[in-house]
């Protein structure tokens, strides 16, 4: 039962010292939206041979390592693009931003090396996928035969010169869910994410009349132009759960989802763009809601609250701008997004969501520091999802805690009954003292671990720590805790 061993880099117990006064959440969602388009986030640049691969590969490892520094615990990758993918696809070609041409082998499978590069620092690595957009004229035609306007010119429109699929025709479904099969079946993902699962700005002039007149039937063409997302969120849903139930699916509709009583003129809303974000969950079709919440003030504020009222016992993640500190974009201030964050925790979110990820990883106007430093000083369990399973793991047994060399190996291992475990991750609670209690945030030193022993670097010369282990199932359901384990650490032997 033995697995890979999890080293816990440049984790000194030492420097651990809780921090009582401030109350620090033991469960909540941390992620960043990881953009491959353009090589926004990742990569920086298309490698031209193995030495370029290796460096692709080491910037990713790099910018993972500074969120699990960050106590960051979900990476929404941007797997699918705009008509191209970023892994190796039987239906769309690999994207130009690896190798610098579509369809390139970078000699690597980059979805699949970042799954695993995640899962090793204890991330959940989600598929982003954006869904109908499928390029501008120009990034159509750099395809060739092989864009899906030249293969399936029947699924497309061309609406103020980009390319869309056209959400009228059912095909179109066959075809976005045929990706999300190929992911799903070929990489171990935690959940599948979707974006821009809408009509395009403007939408009233969409190229759909003649869909609309074969496929409208009674319906006006707003309730159709719904019903045709409605029905694809459903059917990939329903798909999704018979095939891996735990993987979690999760949409990023616009942050206002239609103009509220106090704020009329709201600007662009999910409505505005025929989404119906809270049809979805009062339908139950989504385990998590992520929008795009990029306001500040007024813009922001009600509209959090109005998300919280609809979101019927599912997640609700609110995507944070942080691209707006940028003074090239709206140069907001560090307060701005830390005032946000403020709301959220009083709030009954689940988390927090930030776009994008270079400017955390350029610690643009010190966000990526006081995320680190206060809001996600400790690390966080996600929450559970009880919707889809209620089963408790079995609690891990023989944990085991021994000095090697200026190291600390902590071992354990799960019931011979237990079923599964290794689908399990693991998460280890500790204290200075004899007694550990596991309810408090500031008592975990590691989790998300998918091995059953942990190395951590020592550098005080003498004190003493308390251990116990949990174990966690893909639905995020907690076991109870081990026993305590106590362990007296001294420079000497005594």
């Amino acid at each position: 039962m033995k697995l890979t061993p999890y080293i816990l880099l440049l984790l000194t117990l030492a420097l651990q010292r809780p921090a009582m006064a401030v109350d620090y959440p033991k469960r909540e969602i941390r992620a960043v939206w990881m953009s491959t388009i353009y090589g926004m986030d990742w990569p920086n640049k298309p490698a031209a041979n193995e030495a370029g691969s290796k460096a692709q590969q080491k910037e990713l490892c790099d910018k993972l390592d500074m969120l699990k520094s960050a106590n960051f615990n979900v990476v929404f990758l941007q797997v699918r693009l705009r008509g191209d993918v970023i892994y190796p696809s039987a239906i769309e070609p690999m994207s130009k931003v690896f190798t610098g041409r579509h369809g390139g082998n970078p000699g690597y499978d980059p979805l699949g090396f970042a799954v695993e590069e995640c899962h090793k620092r204890g991330l959940e690595c989600h598929a982003w996928f954006i869904t109908y957009p499928v390029g501008t004229i120009d990034d159509v035609k750099s395809r060739g035969k092989n864009s899906v306007v030249a293969r399936r010119p029947e699924l497309c429109k061309m609406f103020n010169r980009e390319w869309y699929l056209n959400p009228g025709a059912p095909a179109t479904s066959d075809y976005i869910l045929s990706l999300v099969r190929e992911v799903l079946r070929n990489y171990d993902v935690d959940g599948i994410h979707f974006d821009h699962i809408r009509y395009p700005e403007g939408a009233e002039g969409f190229p759909d009349s003649e869909t609309y007149a074969r496929y409208g039937k009674s319906k006006n063409i707003r309730a159709w132009r719904q019903d045709n997302i409605n029905r694809l969120v459903a059917r990939i849903y329903d798909w999704v759960k018979r095939y891996k139930p735990w993987v979690q699916v999760s949409t990023s509709p616009l942050g206002k989802y239609s103009p509220l009583p106090q704020i009329p003129n709201a600007g662009l809303t999910a409505f505005d763009v025929y989404q119906d974000p809270q049809e979805w969950l009062r339908k139950e079709k989504q385990d998590m809601i992520v929008p795009m919440m990029y306001y500040k003030d007024n813009y922001f504020y009600p509209f959090v609250d109005n998300w919280i009222d609809n979101r019927n016992g599912r997640y609700f993640v609110p995507g944070l701008g942080i691209y707006k500190l940028l003074p090239g974009d709206a140069d907001w201030s560090l307060k701005d997004i830390v005032s946000q964050i403020d709301y959220i925790r009083s709030s009954k979110a689940a988390g927090v969501t930030f776009y994008r990820g270079m400017p955390l990883f350029r610690d643009t106007k010190g966000v990526y520091t006081v995320l680190k430093n206060k809001y996600f000083k400790y690390p966080a369990l996600l929450p559970p999802l009880t919707w889809l399973s209620k089963e408790r793991p079995e609690t891990p047994v023989d944990v085991n805690v021994e000095r090697e060399g200026s190291s600390l190996r902590i071992t354990w291992s799960m019931p011979d009954e237990a079923e599964d475990y290794t689908d399990l991750c693991y998460t280890i609670y500790y204290s200075r003292s004899n007694s550990v209690n596991p309810t408090l945030a500031q008592n975990i030193l590691a989790t998300g671990i998918r091995s059953t022993e942990v190395y951590l670097a020592l550098e005080d010369k003498e004190f003493e720590l308390s251990f116990r282990v949990s174990a966690s199932n893909r639905y995020h359901i907690e076991s109870r805790p081990s026993r305590e384990v106590y362990y007296y650490f001294s420079e000497y032997e005594k």
